[in-house]
């Protein structure tokens, strides 16, 4: 919806102008916009509607215009854009937002040409303001004095606004252009001596100085014969410069804020109307008429300026970019990109595309996000809130968590709560110029938490949902999003199939476009079927997507289009590329590779990833990166519904999956470790497992897979599958360990729960074992020991001593931080001793690692020494990187303790080498702290602070 002052009166739908009537209700409606938002009395009215003295029936005529005006927007569904025809008391108000009126629009883009710093951006703006005039403001309406005054200053805004654009083009050198523009303004207005000044001086500037005398001449004449007085000074200003033959300077382009408040200009009226000032005609700023009405212009105020780029230094982070690519094949769309910029101007715009699902919002945002990346210099955010998916939507501190870490922060200075950190984001971003796209938004309080805090940020966000409450809240600009014309459509149908094949059958084209309901999903899918069938006729897929009518009138519904298309397409899929589509709608998580396509499918990866490439061809799957696939939200829905009775066995199917390649990557991870479990229950092994060639590998598939896992484990809690959910979890143990401050505490927490659930002390053990540390390294020591206080004795109820030896650990390594170091001790002997009996050197490296630890905290450095030499005895030097590194440390801290200050140094030295060999920075840093406390040594330092960077900067 869009309502009309600057040309005929007019409101403007999707279907199509609305039918105002008589003049004297479009000046009712042209009233109430020049004062929108704001309560306009019956008097005020009366002056609009009426020359001379209002008829005594005036107040009924006026009460009439407002019910049928009010009749006709409600017809149009004006409520859903926030329009609203209120009447309050003897006034009437006229809600509206200001981006759905074209004289506001115009307004805020000059606003925004003023604030360019590049004069051709400045153009681009200035000509996008103009775009938006059809001719004479308020044409169509009876203008009263109220009316024909706020049209003259429309009409000054405009004129002031061309002889800006033409002084703009100068400063480009442009001259030739900026005389043709306006050569055709002083027709149309002979007598106003500015236009004619600045279209001299264009003149004169472009070579063509005898052409500028002559115009001067004929206006002279002109000002004589209509009106008797003589040309004012800017006129004659001109004429005599370019009888002199003086150099003139380029045209300036609007100023910039310097700091210094704007030069006052002298503003002086001929009975023309032209308005000049010494450093060239101001944008004229039109008030909103009152009383009586009227005009005025006013010096343009100091424009805003984009913040000043910070320096850059060779350490400072590259503009973040987290946006995906741009979507292929986009087709149309003009009329709402044009919105979307006229959304994103203004301060701390939040721009909303609404629409139904598969209409292309997601497309629409990346398009215009991607045409205008040079708006935001310091980088672009993208998060999908999975506001409409069965996935689930993520966390909000999860997402803020993702940008804190695009925009540089350390990950140790990322606050846990949503709020906190939703504060922080808001200050790192006060003063840049980020674009932030939230995709897929269910509600708004979503959308509020994750507003950035500049004055320059744009939010562009998506949802199926109006929002209304984040218009209301946050002024957010809605753009409606529809299906596609049918030329748009057919043009999209061209972009896949070639124009070639569309233009041989035009007709059927339109109708395949027709049918598919505008939906790009839809059209997207019928077009993949045609490429790869050449001999096929469009003529003949409509007819056959013709019998689907009864379900595509339904497109109103969220997925009935894509439906019919969707089922259309896989009839003709192979039945193993079917059976494949069928079951990757029982996919838990959000991408799949090959070998979880084939779990699903109960086939092996090799088959599997031939069916995924034949679903890709056919637009059914979307790879997203190399041997990876995600299906759309509807898309699952639907191969979800194929086989419903096939759901238990495909997620037996990958959950099994998971926890044979999560085994594998942990044994790949951490060679010398114990298995966390015996595998469950009716495990059904893989046809084959994802070799993994070493740790790197191991760690990168844990890290890359945890949402996958989560969710997996997620749907095994559902599904009443505890004995795999809490296995799914545990296994992921080597990566807990190496980012133990990364969140994990809300995942362990599932898995204690499905653990409890299935009444298994030997889970519920080794969960709390986990999670206990897990809070320990996160501060929370007061919760942690409650946590360990039963883990021991469950592992001995469960009979699994390495458990029990473990969780006696985890539980002294609190004890000892609570001060409690004698039982600590104990707590740790009694684990060396378990571990001993099982024949188990990784937990007993473990165990005396931190006895030794905690002898040296005791001051005790002989029996630390003893500890830990007898620790690196037992684990083979290739293995156990960390440890070594931590026990190393702990005999030099020792040989320190006992005077032998050379061995100490060494010892740590070497510690501190092969901790930043393997990568393991915080044990490196400490090394390096305590040899900063016992030698000068200068190298130590400059390790350190390389040692310390890396850990802070650490993803």
């Amino acid at each position: 919806m869009e309502f009309r002052l600057l040309g005929t009166v007019a409101v403007e739908t999707h279907t199509g102008p609305l039918p105002l009537g008589p003049a004297k209700r479009r000046s009712l409606l042209a009233a109430l916009l020049l004062s929108a938002n704001t309560p306009v009395s019956i008097g005020r009215l009366m002056d609009s509607l009426w020359d001379d003295t209002p008829p005594l029936q005036a107040r009924s005529v006026i009460q009439g215009h407002v019910s049928r005006l009010r009749a006709l927007l409600v017809g149009a569904d004006a409520e859903a854009y926030g329009v609203e025809l209120v009447t309050l008391g003897d006034a009437y108000v006229l809600r509206v937002p200001e981006t759905l009126v074209d004289a506001q629009r115009f307004e805020e883009l000059l606003m925004l040409a003023r604030e360019q710093r590049s004069p051709a951006d400045t153009v681009l703006m200035l000509k996008e303001a103009l775009s938006h005039w059809q001719g004479p403001a308020l044409s169509g309406a009876f203008a009263g004095p109220p009316l024909r005054a706020a049209a003259h200053s429309l009409e000054e805004s405009r004129l002031a606004t061309v002889e800006l654009l033409a002084r703009t083009y100068g400063t480009l050198g442009e001259h030739h252009r900026a005389a043709a523009l306006l050569a055709a303004e002083t027709s149309a207005h002979p007598l106003r001596e500015s236009l004619a000044a600045e279209l001299m001086l264009a003149l004169y500037r472009a070579g063509r100085q005898s052409e500028a005398l002559d115009r001067f001449h004929r206006t002279r004449r002109l000002l004589a014969d209509e009106l008797g007085i003589d040309p004012g000074p800017k006129l004659a200003d001109a004429y005599a410069l370019i009888l002199r033959g003086d150099p003139v300077p380029p045209a300036a382009a609007p100023a910039a804020r310097t700091g210094a408040p704007p030069a006052p200009s002298r503003s002086a009226s001929s009975s023309a109307g032209a308005a000049e000032a010494p450093a060239g005609p101001p944008v004229a700023v039109a008030d909103a008429p009152s009383g009586g009405g009227g005009t005025a212009e006013t010096p343009p105020a100091a424009p805003r300026p984009w913040p000043a780029a910070p320096a850059v230094h060779p350490a400072d982070p590259l503009p973040v970019d987290l946006l995906p690519r741009a979507p292929r094949g986009f087709q149309g769309r003009t009329a709402e990109l044009a919105a979307l910029t006229r959304a994103a101007a203004g301060e701390s715009p939040v721009c909303l595309v609404t629409g139904p699902a598969g209409v292309g919002k997601t497309a629409l945002a990346l398009q215009w996000a991607h045409r205008n990346d040079a708006l935001f210099p310091d980088g672009r955010l993208f998060a999908d809130l999975r506001g409409f998916s069965e996935a689930g939507e993520p966390l909000l501190v999860d997402v803020l968590r993702e940008f804190l870490l695009a925009l540089g922060l350390p990950p140790r200075r990322i606050p846990e709560s949503a709020p906190a950190a939703a504060a922080l984001f808001r200050s790192l971003t006060d003063r840049r110029r980020l674009l932030v796209v939230l995709d897929n938004v269910r509600d708004s309080a979503a959308v509020r938490t994750l507003l950035p805090g500049g004055a320059d940020c744009v939010t562009l966000v998506t949802s199926r949902h109006r929002l209304e409450g984040l218009i209301a809240s946050d002024a957010a600009r809605p753009v409606p999003l529809d299906t596609l014309e049918a030329d748009d459509g057919t043009a999209l149908l061209a972009g896949v199939l070639g124009e070639e094949r569309v233009l041989a059958e035009p007709v059927a084209a339109r109708r395949l476009a027709e049918l598919c309901g505008g939906l790009p999903l839809a059209l997207r899918v019928t077009a993949a079927r045609l490429a790869g069938r050449p001999r096929w006729t469009l003529a003949a897929l409509a007819d056959e997507l013709a019998d689907e009518r009864r379900r595509l009138a339904c497109l109103d519904v969220d997925d009935t289009g894509v439906a019919a298309a969707l089922r259309l397409t896989v009839q003709h899929l192979p039945p193993d590329a079917v059976h494949h589509f069928a079951r990757l709608g029982h996919h838990p998580g959000g991408s799949v590779d090959p070998y979880a396509a084939a779990a699903l499918a109960g086939t092996d990866p090799v088959v599997a990833a031939a069916a995924l490439e034949r679903l890709s061809d056919a637009h059914l799957v979307a790879e997203t990166a190399p041997g990876r696939w995600v299906l759309h939200d509807l898309v699952r829905l639907y191969a979800r519904g194929l086989d419903p009775a096939s759901a238990h066995e495909a997620l037996l199917g990958v959950l099994d999956h998971c926890i044979a390649t999560a085994l594998a990557a942990a044994d790949t991870a951490e060679p010398g470790g114990e298995s966390c479990f015996v595998l469950p229950d009716g495990f059904r092994r893989p046809t084959a497992v994802r070799d993994f060639t070493g740790r790197d590998e191991a760690m990168r598939w844990l890290a890359g897979e945890r949402d996958n896992l989560a969710l997996a484990a997620q749907a095994a809690r559902e599904a009443g599958l505890e004995d795999r959910a809490w296995r799914i979890i545990l296994l992921q143990w080597p990566q807990v360990v190496w980012r133990v401050r990364d969140n994990w505490a809300p995942l362990l927490e599932l898995a204690l729960e499905s653990a409890r659930a299935g009444k298994d002390a030997y889970a519920e053990s080794r969960v709390l074992t986990l999670l206990g540390w897990v809070l320990t390294e996160e501060g929370r020591t007061a919760e942690a020991a409650d946590l360990l206080e039963r883990s021991p004795q469950l592992a001995r109820e469960a009979g699994d001593p390495l458990g029990e030896a473990t969780a006696l650990v985890n539980l002294a390594v609190v004890q000892a931080e609570l001060g409690e170091l004698p039982t600590a001790s104990e707590n740790c002997v009694r684990a060396v001793e378990l571990a001993r009996r099982e024949e188990d050197r990784h937990t007993e490296m473990l165990a005396l690692q931190h006895l030794a630890r905690m002898r040296l905290t005791a001051r005790r450095p002989e029996e630390a020494l003893a500890c830990a030499r007898t620790a690196l005895n037992l684990g083979p030097e290739h293995e156990e990187a960390a440890r070594r590194s931590l026990l190393l440390a702990i005999c030099g801290e020792a040989r320190l303790a006992l005077g032998e200050e050379e061995d100490g140094i060494r010892l740590l030295d070497r510690a501190a080498r092969e901790a930043e060999d393997a990568g393991y920075d915080e044990g490196a840093v400490r090394a390096l702290e305590v040899l900063l406390r016992t030698t000068a040594d200068p190298s130590y330092r400059v390790r350190h602070e390389r040692s310390a960077l890396r850990l802070a900067t650490a993803p």
